[in-house]
């Protein structure tokens, strides 16, 4: 079976944004695969790849770069739900904004929606133990 090893992100400013993520989740740099088009990031379990837009050419998509809209959403899974709600914060003051503060959803878990200064979507999530469910919404 294959694993999943990067998600890459298409942006304007690869520097930028992954210092995004570098800073918000204490995240590092694989600084052996660095280039001028693309930082690495490693996530600790896989990776996520931030490709410069000059990538488009080089990879023979450019007529796929006029999409809009969202088309991936990234999860970062916390250890707790204080760390969600600090996780949170973390991303606001790196440069983040908030789209839906930290709540219990109705399938038991603790998370923050929240958009990157490129307007990427992503969660921070925490699966609520069995004894914590009950206090979930139903």
């Amino acid at each position: 079976m294959a694993n999943l090893s990067y998600v890459n992100i298409f942006c304007k400013d690869i520097i930028k944004l992954s210092n995004f993520y570098i800073k918000t989740f204490n995240f590092k740099e694989i600084k052996e695969i660095r280039s001028p088009i693309f930082r690495g990031v490693d996530t600790g379990k896989s990776a996520i790849g931030f490709n410069a837009l000059a990538v488009y050419n080089l990879l023979e998509i450019k007529k796929f770069s006029k999409t809009s809209g969202a088309k991936f959403l990234l999860n970062f899974d916390a250890r707790s739900m204080a760390e969600v709600d600090l996780l949170t914060k973390k991303a606001i003051k790196n440069g983040g904004k908030v789209i839906k503060n930290p709540y219990r959803t109705y399938y038991h878990w603790y998370q923050s929606v929240v958009i990157d200064p490129e307007k990427n979507i992503f969660r921070i999530n925490k699966v609520l133990p069995a004894k914590d469910r009950s206090q979930a919404p139903k």
